[in-house]
């Protein structure tokens, strides 16, 4: 029986209202281990949807006005995906929600990404300002998800300025002290800089600049900070 493909080009329109893009696709190979669909199939492959730069921002930020409770941000997220998921005929994953799922390794091999030193994988577009909310499982593999390899931007910035600018110097070359920045953020010096303006190294990559998160995005992931 041939294999039917997804129809991504259905999922990519129900999406683009929210901000919500389709960001790589991994077909599982033979030998490898695939999550289990929710019908208990394996999934043949995997498709990413994500944020590049602030797009999701003006959806989310209507649909959260009179809306309370915790993490927004998730809750929006499967709001708009589970419903293309269940048309699509396809599971949906969530970075926030177990059984936790290998993103970063799927992103690194759908857009062949690598991490920055701040552990954000970095993309030769939009450099940091970028993010997955979910995935969506199917049975059936998709036709053209060839592995990529993108070149790394790390390896040709000589300044590397995200390594020099952190008050609190924990970015460095093999390693982001998470206890270092969370201690920093806790002084009335980080609250004033970074909890309010977002992550000073982050803001001093080149990369993607110009997809930089707008303001008040910026504060709503400082203030998500469990500190």
């Amino acid at each position: 029986m041939r294999a039917r493909r997804p129809d991504l080009e259905t999922v990519r329109a129900a999406l683009q209202p929210h901000g919500l893009f389709l960001r790589g696709a991994v077909n599982f190979r033979e030998g490898e281990t695939p999550p289990e669909l929710a019908d208990g199939r394996p999934a043949a492959s995997v498709v990413l949807i994500g944020n590049i730069g602030s797009s999701l921002w003006p959806a989310f930020s209507r649909w959260r006005k009179g809306r309370s409770g915790p993490d927004p941000l998730d809750t929006w997220s499967k709001a708009v995906i589970e419903p293309v998921a269940a048309a699509a005929g396809a599971t949906a994953w969530f970075p926030s929600d177990p059984p936790w799922q290998p993103f970063q390794q799927w992103a690194m091999r759908a857009e062949g990404l690598k991490a920055s030193p701040l552990g954000i994988l970095i993309h030769p577009v939009y450099g940091l300002w970028h993010g997955y909310r979910g995935a969506l499982g199917f049975a059936d593999p998709i036709g053209d998800a060839p592995s990529r390899a993108s070149p790394h931007p790390c390896d040709h910035c000589p300044d590397k300025p995200c390594l020099t600018t952190c008050p609190a110097a924990a970015v460095r070359p093999d390693l982001f002290d998470v206890s270092a920045c969370r201690a920093y953020l806790r002084t009335p010096v980080g609250q004033g800089g970074c909890m309010s303006a977002g992550c000073l190294a982050r803001a001093a990559c080149p990369v993607g600049a110009s997809y930089r998160y707008n303001d008040a995005q910026l504060r709503f992931h400082m203030a998500a900070l469990s500190l």
